[in-house]
């Protein structure tokens, strides 16, 4: 498929690395039967040579997986320390998110990565395929298998992103690398466990919800998805629509999504900006209090660790989230 030679290349909207994947994968939706499996993978993302292997695997164990988010792990070069700074830094962002939303049970607790996607063909049609953004048309993606059902979150073997540099896109991790070489996280910040209480708290409260024994507004995640929904009785709009609880949560769950969480915590965390190592600490204190790293204290910024203490910062976020990726498929098959 040759969209690179004169002539041959987008124009108008259609551009971009969104554009790109839905014409790929509209054409293997063409070709493919249901129960073939779509591996999603960037050209620089570096994988082990069982990880196909490992995917086939994991679908056929689990049937009732339509598509699974793979855990990830970015490569560092100690030789080229401002770029492996930037990436470590962007990687304690990711990590820190996706497993306070695991630790509260959020349905939402996942991280989106273009290398790090597979599907069933058939899951990918029910869904009606990608959406052709310029930037995030993963997440929305894997936002979209989660509100389906079904979305795994571990696989035996993890892909590898290079990370670099790139100003191709709006966000991600090109851009967040290049700002954050220049010090500049502050769309990246590193939320304390306090900005997720309130969703915590919300859950929760959905059976209460649902007996409209709860009033809305004693709690700022429910508040706030009424003011950014424009609308006073969202709730009792949705119950008076569903049949039983079940129902209502999953239909909580779709106005409640993963864009949502991150419009609330954005907003909540500029209320009260807390300082990133302490909010890296305290997080860390209360999730693997005996593990911290020598040398690393909440008086120490960030910046001012060494490549190798970012670095095993990096290794304990990430097996704690490794932990909590199998627990919730666990979960899920129970």
């Amino acid at each position: 498929m040759d969209r690179s030679s004169p002539g041959l290349g987008w124009t108008g909207k259609r551009q971009g690395v969104g554009c790109a994947r839905k014409e790929l994968f509209d054409k293997i939706l063409s070709d493919s039967d249901a129960d073939d499996i779509m591996v999603s993978l960037d050209a620089d993302t570096y994988v082990r040579p069982h990880y196909l292997q490992s995917l086939v695997d994991h679908f056929a164990a689990h049937p009732e997986m339509n598509a699974v988010a793979v855990p990830y792990y970015h490569p560092i070069q100690p030789e080229d320390e401002k770029r492996g700074r930037a990436l470590l830094r962007y990687e304690l962002y990711m990590r820190n998110y996706a497993i306070n939303l695991l630790r509260i049970r959020s349905p939402y607790g996942f991280t989106a990565l273009g290398s790090a996607i597979a599907m069933r063909a058939c899951a990918l049609r029910k869904i009606g395929g990608i959406t052709p953004l310029q930037s995030g048309e993963d997440f929305y993606l894997v936002q979209k298998f989660c509100k389906m059902g079904g979305l795994s979150l571990f696989n035996a073997e993890c892909v590898y992103p290079a990370g670099r540099y790139s100003d191709r896109v709006p966000f991600g991790t090109g851009p967040a690398m290049q700002a954050g070489a220049s010090g500049e996280w502050d769309s990246y910040p590193i939320y304390p466990h306090d900005c997720f209480e309130p969703i915590r708290e919300a859950y929760r409260h959905l059976k209460d919800l649902y007996d409209r024994n709860f009033y809305e507004k004693e709690n700022e995640f429910l508040a706030f998805l009424q003011d950014i929904n424009k609308n006073d009785n969202v709730w009792a709009g949705i119950l008076d629509n569903v049949s039983d609880f079940p129902h209502f949560v999953k239909a909580f769950h779709q106005k409640a999504d993963g864009l949502r969480i991150l419009q609330f915590l954005r907003t909540k965390y500029h209320q009260n900006p807390v300082p990133e190592e302490d909010a890296l600490y305290g997080n860390m204190q209360e999730w693997i209090p005996d593990q911290l790293p020598p040398g690393f204290s909440p008086q120490t910024p960030l910046a001012q660790l060494s490549l190798s203490q970012l670095d095993c910062l990096r290794n304990l976020l990430f097996e704690e989230e490794r932990r909590l990726r199998v627990k919730h498929d666990e979960n899920k098959t129970d």
